[in-house]
C-alpha cells in the first residue's frame, strides 16, 4: 500500500472506500495542472469538508471539485479550479478570503468568496521549500528523501488567524507558515516537536492557544500564537482526527472508535467523555448558540449543550458517511461525505440536557 493510500486511509474517515478514490493518480504532472472538470456529476461526488465563506457555503472533494450555495444548502453550483487532486480541508478568513488544502500537497487560494481559485503550492515546490531550510545533516537527509518523493505531500488541515496569518499541516509532521496570505511559505517543522514524525490531523485555536492533533495520540500545543509547539500529555494513543472549542474556552478532542476527550483548563489535563457509541469520529463545529456537534463515519449527531462536558447522541436516519459538517445561515446543519451533500433540520427539536 503506497503512503498517500496510508495517510487516507487513516485520516480521511469515510468508510474504506474513500482511500481508493484518493489514491495517486498515475498522471501525477496532468492533475497538478490541469484544471478540474466542470460537471453536473459533480454533485454527486464525494465531498471532503465544507466551510463557511460569510452567508455561503463552499464545499469541496475529489478531483479538485468545489461547490458552492448561496441559498443555506439547497441548491449548489460548481466551480472551476487549477487542479484535479482530491480537497480535503477548507477554511476562510472571512467571507471572501480562503484556502483549500489536499492531495500532493495542492494549497489553493479564492480572494473572491470561492467564485476563482488559483494554486499557491503543491508537493514539489513544498518539498523544496524544506531542503532549502534543512541545516542538520538529520535535516538535509529527511528533505532529500521529500524532494525525491515527489509531489507526494498530502494536507490535511489548515488554520488561518487573519487574511495574512495561517498555518498548513498534514502527514509526516509537515507544517508551513504563512504571513503574507499564501504568497510564500515557510517550512515549520523545526517548530514542532513530534519527534517521530507522526502525521498531523487538526489544528484550531482557543483563545491565545494553537492545538494539533493527529496519529498515534499526538497533542500538541503553542502559548506563543505558533512560534513553538509543545508536546501535551495525551489521554489516549490512538489517533485523533479534530478538536473543537466551547464557548468558555473548553476543548473536545476527538478521533478513532468514538473517543471524546474534554479538557477545561487549556489541556492540562483531560477526562473522557461517554458518548454512547464507538464509532470514529470524523469532525465536528460550534454553532452560533454555542452548541457543540460532532460527526461520526456512521452519521450519527452528538450533541452538547454544556461545551462538551456531556453529548446526546442522535442516530443518523440514511446512515449516511460523514467527512464534514456545516451550519447554515438559517440554522440548518448541511454535512457532506462520500455520498456527497445532504442538508439537515436545525437541531431545535432536540432535547437539551
Amino acid at each position: 500500500m503506497n503512503k498517500i493510500i496510508r495517510i487516507l486511509a487513516a485520516c480521511i474517515w469515510v468508510l474504506l472506500a474513500m482511500p481508493a478514490a484518493l489514491a495517486v493518480p498515475s498522471d501525477i504532472p496532468e492533475v497538478l495542472t490541469q484544471p478540474s472538470i466542470v460537471t453536473p456529476k459533480a454533485m454527486k461526488a464525494a465531498m471532503l469538508a465544507i466551510a463557511n465563506a460569510g452567508a455561503r457555503l463552499v464545499a469541496v472533494g475529489e478531483r479538485g471539485i468545489i461547490l458552492l450555495s448561496d441559498d443555506a444548502g439547497k441548491t449548489w453550483r460548481q466551480v472551476p479550479t487549477p487542479v484535479q487532486v482530491s480537497l480535503v480541508a477548507v477554511r476562510f478568513a472571512n467571507a471572501h478570503t480562503g484556502w483549500a488544502v489536499g492531495s500532493l500537497g495542492v494549497v489553493l487560494h479564492t480572494s473572491d468568496g470561492g467564485e476563482t481559485w488559483s494554486k499557491q503550492l503543491d508537493g514539489i515546490q513544498a518539498a523544496s521549500i524544506v531542503a532549502q531550510a534543512a541545516v542538520t545533516p538529520e535535516q538535509q537527509t529527511a528533505a532529500k528523501r521529500l524532494v525525491n518523493d515527489g509531489p507526494d505531500k498530502p494536507f490535511l488541515d489548515l488554520y488561518f488567524k487573519d487574511e495574512l496569518n495561517g498555518y498548513i499541516i498534514g502527514a509526516y509532521n509537515l507544517i508551513f507558515r504563512t504571513t503574507d496570505g499564501g504568497k510564500s511559505w515557510q517550512a515549520w517543522q523545526q517548530h514542532v516537536k513530534n519527534p517521530r514524525g507522526w502525521d498531523l490531523y487538526g489544528i484550531r485555536p482557543d483563545g491565545g492557544e494553537l492545538f494539533i492533533v493527529g496519529e498515534q495520540g499526538t497533542l500538541l500545543g503553542s502559548h506563543d500564537d505558533g512560534a513553538t509547539f509543545e508536546p501535551i500529555a495525551s489521554p489516549y494513543k490512538g489517533s485523533y482526527f479534530g478538536l473543537v472549542v466551547g464557548k468558555e474556552g473548553q476543548v473536545v478532542i476527538f478521533g478513532l472508535r468514538g473517543n471524546v476527550f474534554w479538557s477545561g483548563d487549556m489541556g492540562h489535563s483531560w477526562k473522557k467523555i461517554d458518548t454512547g457509541s464507538t464509532v470514529t469520529i470524523s469532525a465536528g463545529i460550534r454553532l452560533t448558540d454555542g452548541t457543540l456537534v460532532l460527526v461520526n463515519e456512521a452519521g450519527d449527531l452528538l450533541i452538547s449543550h454544556d461545551n462538551g462536558r456531556h453529548f446526546q447522541l442522535q442516530s443518523g436516519k440514511e446512515n449516511l458517511p460523514v467527512a464534514g459538517i456545516a451550519e447554515a445561515n438559517d440554522g440548518s446543519l448541511i454535512v457532506v461525505g462520500l455520498r456527497g451533500i445532504k442538508h439537515l433540520a436545525p437541531l431545535a427539536a432536540v432535547t437539551k440536557q
